[in-house]
């Protein structure tokens, strides 16, 4: 029997077929209010101005009336107006780029692993495995004190460290910005696991000489989402204390973690934590709205922290030998998910355009209320944003994300390339993937960046920015000497 209609999956490319009902959901308040609005334009064109105010007339309205109404739009405006939350801007940041003298290729790495575990070959072996796999690169760096063999993890080499790294990255953020240190009103210091006293906001107050009243902070043990949680600190100080600009100092001091024992889950950070950290300049002034980079939309914050197996998933204790390390669980990749469940749930109807709320809408309705099997949908958070940084804290993070979120090559590009060269650099890493998206030139007035972070506890936690105006390519930072390289192939596995 000869076929009547024509074949339209194969005629009609279902992908235009989408982008048109994309567009139509999306825009369906405008094409409701433009045939109105020019019904209205056609009718009062119509009339003559003897009928209009003939109409005007026939109201009844009165000078008293007239005047109360102004009145009370003026008044629900100013209300309005006065009760919006302060506009949050991102003015600039600075990312710290360790010295030549601390880099570690994968030949240096391995054979200090030799030498201080020569007695354990399984574990030398098993380090070489994951570095391998883990898709670092041979310019990743490690501090002075884990070059020396045995490594000298002491308190006097820690606090040197963070000094190099947080005075390094402050420098770099007051020359960019001409932000003189009495002009911090709150400073906010996120490290996770070393937290020495005096602190180590203490340390940057005593540094610079700042105001006696200035608003401090020293957030510890969050682990690799606590920058986030400190632009959400900064979020709420912001609201309350007008006129302000706020320091963010994001990091994590490698030298007393490193793990000299033989258990393999505390053996893993060894190979994947470098040095790195970040200081981020936010505002609440109007007047730094023309020169800041970025303005903050949103910020969401999820824990996953209802049963000891989350609590435990990245964890610092000891081992039998009494030796000190970072546990990495093999629960940790299924806990993320699930706080990343979390995340995307509290997200979605924040920033997912109306086609995506209602095919989400629909096939929960009839995966829940009709028990059709279909599978569940995932929203196209393409459609929400143009940038991601997701929190270089390993390949299989990375992948996981870009799988689960069906992200392309290059929205995951920045997140690869940051491993590649800096290594997981915990909270601040999310800093490094951002400048990598400017170095390109990629970022544009009006785009938005997601901001993806995981952390102990176990937390995902996420922030939106949008880009305030198009951002030149920067002549300083962590990858101007090597953003031409980038972005390079890193292979499934490197043999060593």
């Amino acid at each position: 029997m000869p076929q009547i209609l024509p074949d339209f999956s194969a005629s009609v490319k279902l992908k235009y077929v989408k982008l048109g009902y994309q567009y139509l959901v999306n825009h369906i308040l405008t094409f409701l209010l433009i045939p109105v609005m020019a019904g209205i334009l056609i009718e009062v064109l119509r009339m003559g101005p003897q009928e209009i105010v003939g109409v005007v007339k026939s109201l009844g309205l009165d000078t008293v009336q007239i005047l109360c109404s102004s009145f009370l739009i003026v008044f629900v405006s100013t209300v309005y107006f006065m009760s919006k939350p302060r506009s949050i801007y991102l003015v600039d940041y600075a990312c710290y780029k360790p010295p030549v003298t601390c880099r570690v290729p994968f030949a240096t790495f391995m054979e200090h692993s030799r030498l201080i575990l020569k007695d354990s070959p399984k574990s030398v072996d098993f380090q070489m495995r994951i570095l391998e796999r883990s898709g670092l690169g041979e310019e990743t760096c490690l501090p002075p004190a884990i070059h020396y063999i045995p490594p000298t993890p002491t308190m006097a080499s820690a606090r040197g460290e963070a000094e190099v790294v947080i005075f390094s990255a402050l420098d770099s953020l007051f020359q960019k910005t001409n932000l003189k240190p009495k002009d911090i009103d709150i400073l906010i210091v996120n490290c996770s696991l070393f937290s020495p006293t005096p602190s180590l906001s203490a340390m940057i107050v005593n540094k610079y000489k700042l105001r006696s009243n200035i608003k401090s902070f020293n957030l510890s043990g969050m682990g690799c989402s606590a920058g986030v949680v400190s632009i959400d600190l900064a979020r709420d100080l912001l609201q309350v204390v007008p006129n302000s600009n706020a320091v963010v100092v994001s990091t994590e001091i490698i030298t007393p973690n490193y793990y000299q024992g033989d258990e393999r889950a505390m053996l893993l950070p060894n190979c994947l934590f470098r040095m790195g950290g970040a200081a981020i300049l936010l505002s609440n002034k109007r007047r730094e709205k023309g020169r800041a980079k970025y303005k903050l939309v949103h910020v969401v914050r999820t824990h996953k922290g209802s049963d000891d197996k989350a609590y435990k998933c990245v964890f610092e204790e000891e081992d039998d030998q009494g030796k000190v390390g970072i546990r990495l669980s093999k629960d940790l990749m299924v806990i993320a998910g699930e706080a990343l469940k979390s995340n995307i749930t509290t997200m979605g109807p924040l920033v997912l355009p109306a086609s995506e709320q209602l095919l989400f809408l629909f096939t929960l309705i009839g995966r829940k209320i009709f028990n059709l099997k279909w599978k569940p949908y995932i929203p196209d958070f393409k459609q929400a944003f143009d940038h991601f940084c997701i929190h270089a804290g390993g390949r299989a993070v990375i992948d996981e994300l870009q799988k689960n979120l069906q992200l392309s090559a290059e929205h995951v590009e920045a997140s690869r390339m940051a491993l590649h060269r800096f290594g997981n650099t915990s909270s601040s890493s999310l800093w490094y993937e951002l400048n990598y998206i400017e170095a390109k030139g990629r970022m544009k007035k009006g785009d938005r960046v997601w901001q993806i972070a995981f952390g102990s506890g176990f937390k995902c936690n996420s922030a939106v920015w949008k880009c305030n105006r198009t951002v030149r390519t920067p002549s300083d930072g962590p990858w101007q000497d090597c953003i031409d390289k980038y972005p390079v192939h890193i292979p499934e596995i490197v043999k060593l």
